[in-house]
């Protein structure tokens, strides 16, 4: 008979592991998510995406506003979970990782212990990893320090951006947390320690951290801006207003004016680093769509002495 799973998610990246272990034949006895929030412009109340698939599953959704409620940790004790499987989720309390027989596990975006944190994709990409992956490991008290249970590994390609990596991760994930279910439940699961000389942080990115700082080398620029993009993007200012840069390019073209001086010559834009122009082909000003550099260009009324800032 298959375990009794509780899921624990909210975002995309969680859906094809809940996806995988559906279409595995697990029983999965409820699928926990963030309450439901007010979005856009109208403020409606929106669902997370792990409680769309949900929803169309057919599957029992628990919302707590507070995983330390008494009311919440006996509903998980009354599902008599044998396994609760983590991904994209909260914090969890001692009270509520051990209800489960084979405790709880996560799947995290990375290599343990790199990159410990919120946003391992983004900061694997700012930081010119040419390598990264999915780590499966049972939870503890501390976070993102349990002990590993397996890891794969996947190359990130120098076009890659935080969404085309962020996809690729969530599907070699799915895999990586059906092999490590199925380790667990027919008992041949075997852990390792992480080690803490090897830990490095992937922090909740915040505003402020995606203001680009033309007077970097282009190449760590160039990471900056497909690390952040789609989302939370790069920014600059342009006159008083915040452009978003979605995409860029790597030149040959040695910068010769002042970081964050702009050059555009045939439709196309570059902009001065600490050593080479950097190449702009996407971008949004604040207010407005997001265009090409030649759309961009268009839409100027002056052409010359341009700056971001």
């Amino acid at each position: 008979m298959k375990m009794n799973i509780i899921f624990m998610g909210t975002p995309k990246f969680a859906v094809p592991s809940l996806d995988i272990l559906i279409r595995n034949n697990y029983n999965i006895s409820a699928v926990v998510t963030q309450p439901d929030k007010p979005a856009g412009r109208g403020l409606q109340l929106q669902s997370s995406e792990i409680k769309k698939f949900a929803n169309s599953k057919n599957l029992r959704i628990l919302q707590p506003e507070d995983l330390k409620n008494k009311d919440f940790a006996e509903k998980i004790k009354e599902l008599n979970p044998d396994l609760i499987i983590v991904v994209a989720y909260r914090i969890l309390p001692p009270e509520i990782f051990n209800i489960p027989k084979f405790g709880a596990i996560n799947l995290h975006a990375s290599l343990l212990p790199k990159y410990r944190g919120a946003a391992p994709i983004n900061w694997a990409i700012i930081n010119g990893e040419t390598e990264t992956g999915v780590t499966t490991f049972f939870i503890k008290e501390k976070v993102d320090t349990g002990n590993i249970i397996l890891q794969k590994k996947i190359k990130i390609e120098f076009d890659d951006n935080a969404g085309t990596l962020h996809d690729k991760l969530s599907i070699i994930g799915a895999e990586a947390l059906l092999e490590t279910v199925k380790l667990i439940e027919d008992g041949s699961v075997r852990t390792f320690p992480q080690d803490d000389n090897l830990v490095s942080k992937a922090p909740k990115i915040q505003k402020s951290d995606c203001k680009i700082n033309w007077g970097k080398k282009s190449i760590d620029i160039y990471n900056f801006i497909r690390g952040l993009s789609p989302t939370p993007c790069s920014f600059t200012h342009f006159g008083n207003k915040i452009l978003k840069i979605y995409t860029s390019k790597i030149t040959d073209r040695k910068s010769i004016n002042a970081p964050g001086s702009v050059t555009v010559e045939n439709k196309n834009i570059f902009v001065d680093t600490s050593d080479y122009q950097l190449q702009i082909l996407e971008l949004q000003l604040e207010g407005k769509k997001k265009l090409n550099a030649e759309n961009f260009i268009n839409g100027l009324n002056k052409k010359e002495n341009l700056i971001f800032i």
